[in-house]
Parts: C-alpha cells; structure tokens; sequence
C-alpha cells in the first residue's frame, strides 16, 4: 500500500472511530479519493506571528503529505490571488480566500445533506475539487454539478478533477445565482457561507429538496443549517450541532469601510456582560441583532462598528469593575445586541441546534425554539 493510501485508510479509521463516518459509502468514496491530488502546495501559518504570516508548504518538503492527511483546513490561496509559491519563499501577510476544507467536516457534511445515487445535486464553491470529487464518486458524475466563483480556482480544480478521472459538471459562475442555466435539483450543499439564503436556490431545489449552508455575516459568526424547500422560494429548517465556518461568499464579503476612531459617545452602564458576544453562539447572537456590523475586540472589551453607517459601540470595565458601553452614531448597536443577547439567556443559551429558521419571498427570519418564539430578520 503506497503512503498516501495508508494515510487515507487511517484517515478513514480515526473518523469512523470518532463518529464523523457512518456510512460505509462515504468511507469508500473517503478511502478512493486522494487528497494530494487536489491540494498540492499550501499555506502554514508562521507560528506567533501578528498579523498572520503565512510560508509555502510544497509537495517535496518534508511533512506536506502528513499535512495533506491532518484533519485540517489547508490554505492554498490569499487575497484573492496569491497561491502557494508566488511569495517567494518568505513568509507574507495576508486574508485567507480559498481552501481545502479539513476532511471530516466536508464528509460530515456529505452524510447531513443525505444524498445518495440518483438525486441531483448541486454543489456551491467547487474550491480545489477534493469535496467535488467525493461527491462524484458517491453519485456519479453526471448528477453532480459544481459552480465556483474564482475563474483561477476553477480551473485548477478542473484540471485536478480530470486527473483523477472525475468529470462533473463545472461551472464557473457566481454560485449565488445558482445554476445559470436552470434545472431542478434534490439536493444543494454550500462549501461557501452566506448572510441570507439566495432566491435562485430556492427554485432550483424540487420541493421537499434539501439545502446544506453556513449562514454567516460580517462578524464572521457561523451557523451550519439544513434546510427543506416547502414550495417554490419558501423552505424551513433548523441549524445543526456543533461548531462549522466557511469563508463568506465573495459577493456577500462586508465592503471595505474606512480606518477605526475612538471617537466620544453616549455613555452608559452595560446590563450583559460583552463578553458574552466572543463566545461562538454569543456571538452568533450578536450578528443576528446587528447584521450589518463588524466585531473586533476580544473578552470584555468590545468594538461593534456599522460597515453602512459607520455608527460604532465599544465597552470597557471601570474602576469598580463594572462594564460601560460608549455608543455613537444613528444605530445603538449595543441596545439592539444587549436585547438579543438577553432574549437568548431567557431562552436557556441553547446552542445554535436550538435555532431554527424560515425562508419565504417576504423575508427570511432566524428564530429560537419554534417558528413563533423570538427572532430576528436576516438582511435580505
């Protein structure tokens, strides 16, 4: 057995071991699917570096291939450019924009959208083609088709996919419009996330038809949500257990705002403690009341800043040790989190699998509990 099949058979083992794998179809398709084939070179982190830098990790260095099988998300592009190999050799600083996805995430999430031979699916951000190819082994290729953004990263993932022997369908597009020349699909998974559910999707996928997508927004909290498609443009469903994040969707990527001031504002004490909003469902809740905001700081020390309106609220500890948030601008952002985050304790603090959400051409809406308990609206 050659090295990298051992290293995909003990892939395999360690997440049917630890429960990600259960199906003994998806093993197969994790066991015949070479990793190496998609990924290539790839970007590390230089350890304690601020801001991040990153350094090449190539196909003859030492330790690329036990790095391929890692269960890890790889970096193989920055800024929307740069790929492994173009710095130079130095380190560079930049914003992680395309990946391979750590393993046991995109095959959990292969098993969550519950697909098997016969439905047709369609698959949004294509990325290096490692998930694409999976799915073509599972389902064969003339029922998968794939859309990815970046033309550059298309097409690298064409050529991977052809190398391998697999040959679905690829578009290279603006997955976010779905499949530019229509059809009708049982099933759609998003290796992307997004800040609302796209109409074209909720057209594409058949009635009863499944959606798999992170739901995200421009304070990069996360949610994984499996959705049913009701009718055509309507669908409900539920966020999942666990911990899930993509990047964002370039289109639905926050604009870039103008540098940070510490301007003066409205003082006043805090009724939840900020730190509440750095935990992951915390935080969660956070972007749900201010959807249109950007969150920076850490622990106690908060920064909300409206990308649209530049309106910004901070917190910090006083003397006595209490919290004080100074507010500017036309929105009171920490009024609208300190709501929701209270809303949220009343409720329990259920994690984001005690969330739900509905889809309709009025609006789509994030709720706790059940369809008629508190919620809030996402920026359509």
């Amino acid at each position: 057995m050659s090295p990298s099949a051992e290293l995909r058979a003990a892939m395999v083992r360690r997440l049917t071991a630890e429960g990600t794998l259960s199906d003994p179809a998806w093993c197969r398709a994790a066991e015949a699917v070479a990793r190496e084939d998609f990924v290539g070179p790839y970007f590390e982190p230089t350890p304690n570096s601020a801001p991040t830098a990153y350094r090449s990790v190539r196909p003859n260095d030492p330790g690329w291939l036990e790095g391929v099988y890692a269960d890890r998300t790889l970096i193989t592009q920055l800024d929307g450019t740069t790929r492994p190999g173009q710095e130079g050799g130095e380190p560079i600083v930049g914003s992680p924009s395309s990946s391979s996805t750590l393993p046991s995430l995109v095959l959990r999430m292969w098993q969550q959208l519950d697909a098997a031979p016969g439905h047709r699916v369609l698959e949004i951000g294509t990325g290096t083609g490692y998930s694409t190819a999976l799915g073509a082994h599972r389902l064969g290729d003339a029922n998968l088709t794939s859309v990815e953004y970046d033309p550059v990263v298309a097409e690298a993932a064409a050529f991977a996919l052809r190398g391998a022997g697999y040959a679905p369908r690829l578009i290279s597009g603006d997955g976010l419009r779905g499949d530019p020349d229509g059809g009708t699909y049982d099933r759609l998974i998003a290796t992307c996330s997004i800040r609302y559910i796209p109409m074209p999707w909720l057209h594409q996928v058949k009635p009863g038809g499944r959606i798999l997508v992170t739901l995200s927004g421009w304070s990069y909290a996360s949610g994984l949500a499996l959705l049913t498609v009701t009718g055509a443009g309507s669908a409900t469903g539920r966020f999942l257990p666990g911990f899930t994040s993509f990047m964002i969707a370039r289109p639905h990527d926050r604009p870039p705002r103008p540098g940070l001031a510490m301007l003066p504002g409205e003082e006043r004490a805090s009724r939840i403690d900020p730190a509440v909003i750095g935990t992951w469902t915390g935080s969660w809740v956070a972007q749900l009341a201010a959807p249109s905001a950007e969150r920076m700081g850490a622990g106690g020390e908060q920064i909300l800043v409206d990308v649209a309106t530049g309106s910004l609220a901070r917190t910090r500890a006083d003397a006595s040790g209490r919290w004080t948030v100074i507010q500017r601008g036309p929105l009171r952002l920490w009024d609208q989190v300190e709501r929701a985050v209270e809303t949220w304790q009343e409720a329990g603090e259920p994690h984001q699998e005690g969330f739900g959400i509905t889809v309709s051409d009025a609006g789509q809406r994030v709720w706790i509990g059940t369809e008629d308990g508190p919620g809030w609206d996402l920026p359509v």
